[in-house]
Parts: structure tokens; C-alpha cells; sequence
């Protein structure tokens, strides 16, 4: 997991050096590019492409490309570090699509620290005149599908490979991001090509070793170690775009990161007490 957190954190970056495309274009290049890859490993590999539980894979594929929209959209339009601590969300959501999707219990208290998260989101919007409503409800929307997303990589961690998880990603997304394209294509220039290239091999890279993580290990043991990435956004943040915050915005982040990080402890230690 700490490999992927690092090379989503160098994902986030390129994302963020293409502010003139859409984010649908970048996320068809980067579609084309796991594509490829994954296809050319399973075959390597001899391994049915199509996988087993079709159904919850093509769920999975469709929340995660819908969900990255709306996260690279955020991206681009506002500072890297808000962007990543909102998508910090998305273990509570994850926690409380459980309840039905993996009939995961979830106790009183961790509603407390759900809340906590929220009203940490409700600090950096508030406080940050970059934020604007929109976004950040794009930002929890992304959270939320984000959840959703991981419920069904748990759901397969029985019946298929990672990467054939990771491979209906981009099965579902290249033709719908293509339609969508047809309408609002922008042709890449320069180093824009570099941009697009490595933010699919980052990706494809970060995806499969988060894959491996969330299939091997408790979601909430694997997701409290995503949380280093707020220090790489903050830190590419300042050297690369020279973003700042007022110390409210700082505070919201560690209220969100508080709210989430007590929820997975908790939630830790009441596993270790059970067995």
C-alpha cells in the first residue's frame, strides 16, 4: 500500500500539469494504457480476461471511472492538498457501504468519528475561497463512489485476479469516456503526451498494488496507511504550484484525517478483542 501511495501521489501530480484537458481526456489516455497493459499481462499470465463475477466487476469498473472523473476534475481546479484530504473520504463511505454491500457492523461510536470527518470537509470548504460548493461536492461524490469501488474489490477478492479487476476499469471507460470525447476533444501538445503516458503507468502501477493490498488485508488496517499521501500533496503542492493554506485549512485536514484515522483505530481494536 505504500508503494501504491506513492505512485498515486506521482499520478496526482501529472494530473495536475494538465489543467487545459479535460479531465475525461486524461482519464481515456490513462484507460488506453491500463488497457493494454493488463491485457497483455493476462494473456501473458493465461488468465480468463473476463474474470467471474462479471456483474460486480463491471460495478467496480463503472463507480471507479466515474468516481476518478469527478476526483480529476477536483484536481485540476482546486489546491492538490484539499483535493486528496476530501478523497480521504472515502474509508468512511467504504466503512458504511459495507453495512449492506459486505454486511460489514458498524458500531455507534464509529458514527461519531464519521461525523468528526465530515465537519472536518465542512472547515476546508468554508475556509478556502478556491473551494467553491461544487467542487467540493464533487470531491465527496468521488469519496463516496471511491467506497463503493472498494466494497466490490473486497467482494472479488474470493472469485478473481487482480488484475482482471483492474482490467474492467478501463473496459468500461474507454467507450464511455470516447463518447463523451467526440463532443469535447482537445488535442494534446508537447509535453502533454509525457503527462498522459505517465499518469496511466503510474496509475496502472498504484491500482495494482493497492489491489493486491485491499484482496490480502482488512480494509480498514490497509486504508490507514493511504494517509501519508497528504504529506506528498502538500509537500508537490508548495514546490510545484507554490499552494499555501491559512490555518483553518490546515485545521479542516486534520480533522478530516483525525475523524478517519480514529474510525479505522477503533475499528482495529475492536477486531483484536473479538478474536
Amino acid at each position: 500500500m505504500i508503494i501504491a501511495v506513492a505512485f498515486f501521489a506521482i499520478m496526482n501530480l501529472m494530473v495536475k500539469m494538465l489543467p487545459h484537458l479535460p479531465a475525461v481526456e486524461i482519464i481515456f489516455f490513462r484507460s488506453v494504457v491500463s488497457f493494454v497493459i493488463s491485457y497483455v499481462v493476462l494473456k501473458a499470465k493465461d488468465i480468463n480476461v473476463w474474470g467471474n463475477n462479471v456483474p460486480i466487476l463491471m460495478l467496480r469498473g463503472a463507480a471507479g471511472a466515474i468516481a476518478l472523473s469527478m476526483y480529476f476534475i477536483t484536481l485540476q481546479a482546486i489546491p492538490l492538498a484539499s483535493a486528496v484530504t476530501i478523497q480521504y473520504l472515502s474509508p468512511i463511505f467504504t466503512s458504511i457501504i459495507g453495512i449492506w454491500f459486505v454486511k460489514e457492523k458498524v458500531r455507534p461510536l464509529q458514527w461519531v468519528f464519521f461525523v468528526i470527518a465530515f465537519l472536518g470537509t465542512v472547515v476546508i470548504q468554508g475556509f478556502d475561497t478556491r473551494i467553491s460548493l461544487l467542487y467540493g461536492g464533487l470531491g465527496l461524490m468521488s469519496a463516496m463512489l471511491s467506497g463503493l469501488a472498494y466494497n466490490c474489490v473486497r467482494k472479488l477478492s474470493t472469485t478473481d485476479h487482480p488484475l482482471v479487476v483492474i482490467f474492467y476499469f478501463p473496459l468500461i471507460t474507454i467507450p464511455l469516456a470516447g463518447a463523451y470525447l467526440f463532443f469535447d476533444w482537445v488535442t494534446p501538445i508537447g509535453w502533454d503526451w509525457f503527462y498522459l503516458l505517465m499518469v496511466g503507468i503510474t496509475t496502472q502501477i498504484a491500482q495494482l498494488f493497492m489491489t493486491k493490498a485491499y484482496q490480502a488485508e482488512d480494509l480498514s488496517k490497509v486504508s490507514s496507511i493511504t494517509y501519508i499521501g497528504i504529506i506528498f500533496a502538500l509537500g508537490i503542492g508548495y514546490v510545484f504550484f507554490k499552494e499555501t493554506f491559512n490555518i483553518m485549512s490546515y485545521l479542516g485536514m486534520l480533522i478530516v484525517l483525525v475523524g478517519v484515522i480514529l474510525n479505522i483505530g477503533y475499528k482495529q481494536r475492536l477486531e483484536r478483542v473479538e478474536n
